[in-house]
C-alpha cells in the first residue's frame, strides 16, 4: 500500500513529469466526468505543461491531451513513476 508521504497532487508535479493516479478526492459527478476521460485510479498521466501561479495544468493521459484547473488537478494524488 502507498504511504501517504509517498503521494502528491496532480498540480504540484513538474513539467515531464509522469505518475500513476492513486486516488480521486472529488464528489461522485466529478469522478464520473474524469472517468469519461479515461482518469481512473491506476492511470499514467505526464504532466505537458503548468502555467504560472494559478493558473491550468495540461497532462497527457493515453495519447490524449487534457487541461485541469487547479482546483481539480489538486485533488487529484498520484504517485512518481
Amino acid at each position: 500500500m502507498d504511504r501517504i508521504q509517498d503521494q502528491k497532487s496532480l498540480n504540484e508535479l513538474e513539467d515531464g513529469q509522469t505518475a500513476i493516479i492513486v486516488s480521486i478526492n472529488g464528489g461522485k459527478q466529478m469522478t464520473k466526468r474524469l472517468a469519461d476521460l479515461g482518469i481512473t485510479t491506476g492511470t499514467e498521466v505526464k504532466i505537458i505543461r503548468k502555467t504560472l501561479f494559478s493558473g491550468p495544468v495540461q497532462v497527457e493521459v493515453a495519447s490524449s491531451r487534457l487541461v485541469f484547473g487547479r482546483g481539480m488537478a489538486g485533488k487529484i494524488r498520484v504517485k512518481l513513476t
